[in-house]
């Protein structure tokens, strides 16, 4: 690393979820070594699309499906972020196969991944549009679809593991859809870097991503009371599961098939008009 880069304050924000503070405990309790000071901000993923919209902070986990609107300021970090194989949406509802022609779904923001995973299933399956799209924080989508407040939610993180505890139903896996018809893992959420900070900068934050990744699967006890600290509402098995699921060799390092997902992805959402097109090399790292 750059002596500026181990001398800067690095102003991050990422959610309060297993999987983001199983990741960065290392980094941001000082044990990745020559890594810069993480000053962290804990927000939900929609709070920090926003957040990178604005241009607020140095580094940020937000949804790929914001890339489009944020890649002339922002880089794609090569690790860190969330891909995988089973762990995509789920569109819940209170009765078995429902079908969603004009019905009301909660999602959890639209310019999530989730949306647009929904968006592309339900362009080759529905046989007819959704009605009304509400966007609501994630936690709360279950408990409005069991309550009668909307009659489906799409919903992601643990509630893959609690929705039945609802007394609700799993209609379609966005996750399961979007594997058969690409092969691919399932983007979720990405670490983003300010294209400003420069190529030294920017491949020093990787590195300290990856070995903070690294340090937490070679010492998983080590995170638990950071992860702890954050979840405190959910049960230590889910949280556990959670980690299992989002964390994996995608969270290390893209590789080949993680970028040809992320392509994929925004490809498909641009070509039905649900993001703008990005350039060729947009997702390059500097």
């Amino acid at each position: 690393m750059t002596a500026e880069a181990v001398a800067a304050t690095v102003k991050i924000a990422y959610s309060p979820c297993p999987n983001d503070t199983f990741v960065f405990d290392a980094w941001a309790h000082g044990r990745v070594p020559g890594a810069p000071v993480l000053d962290v901000t804990f927000a939900d993923i929609d709070l920090t699309n926003g957040m990178a919209e604005r241009g607020e902070l140095d580094v940020l986990k937000v949804s790929y499906a914001v890339l489009p609107w944020i890649l002339d300021e922002y880089a794609l970090l090569p690790c860190g972020g969330a891909l995988g194989r089973g762990c995509g949406p789920l569109v819940l509802s209170r009765e078995p196969g429902l079908d969603l022609t004009g019905r009301t779904v909660a999602v959890p923001g639209e310019r999530s991944t989730a949306y647009l995973l929904f968006r592309l299933w339900a362009a080759d399956v529905l046989p007819g549009d959704v009605g009304k799209v509400v966007v609501m924080p994630f936690h709360e989508i279950m408990p409005a679809v069991r309550d009668g407040k909307v009659d489906a939610g799409l919903v992601i993180h643990e509630a893959r593991f609690t929705y039945q505890d609802y007394g609700l139903h799993c209609l379609a896996d966005m996750g399961e859809h979007w594997e058969s018809t690409t092969g691919l893992p399932i983007p979720l959420g990405a670490i983003v870097a300010r294209r400003s900070l420069g190529a030294p900068t920017l491949h020093a934050l990787a590195a300290a991503a990856r070995t903070s990744v690294l340090m937490a699967w070679d010492d998983p006890e080590a995170s638990r009371p950071y992860v702890r600290a954050h979840a405190q509402e959910l049960d230590p098995a889910v949280a556990d599961q959670h980690i299992g699921l989002y964390v994996n060799e995608f969270t290390a390092g893209l590789g080949d098939d993680g970028y040809a997902a992320v392509r994929g992805l925004l490809t498909r959402a641009a070509a039905e008009g649900l993001v703008p097109p990005i350039a060729p090399d947009a997702l390059a790292f500097p």
